[in-house]
C-alpha cells in the first residue's frame, strides 16, 4: 500500500474563505467518494499557527503505483489540481505502508 501525502500553502493574500479556496476544498474533500483506488481519504485545514506550518493537507492510500497514477490522471483529482494551482503551492510525499 502507498501513503500519498500533500501539504498545501496558500499563496499570500489569499485566505481560507476565499470563494475560489472554498471551491478547492468541496472539490478534494469529494474525491473520497468520487475514485475507487482511493483506500483512506481525508483532508483538513491545519490547526496551528505556527509560522513553519503548511495551511491545507491530504492523507490518503491506495494499494499500489498503478492505483496512484489511476488516481493522479483521475479527471476529477485533476480538476481540483487545476483550482488549486491559482491560490496554493504544495509538497507531496509518497511512500510504501
Amino acid at each position: 500500500m502507498i501513503r500519498h501525502l500533500v501539504l498545501f500553502k496558500l499563496n499570500e493574500g489569499v485566505r481560507r474563505d476565499d470563494p475560489r479556496v472554498v471551491d478547492g476544498v468541496r472539490a478534494f474533500e469529494a474525491l473520497g467518494d468520487q475514485i475507487d483506488e482511493l483506500r483512506f481519504w481525508e483532508c483538513a485545514w491545519n490547526i496551528t499557527d505556527r509560522p513553519i506550518a503548511y495551511d491545507f493537507a491530504i492523507n490518503s492510500a491506495v494499494d499500489d503505483t498503478d492505483a496512484l497514477r489511476r488516481y493522479l490522471e483521475h479527471p476529477a483529482h485533476q480538476a481540483g489540481v487545476a483550482l488549486w494551482r491559482e491560490f496554493a503551492t504544495w509538497v507531496i510525499a509518497d511512500y510504501e505502508i
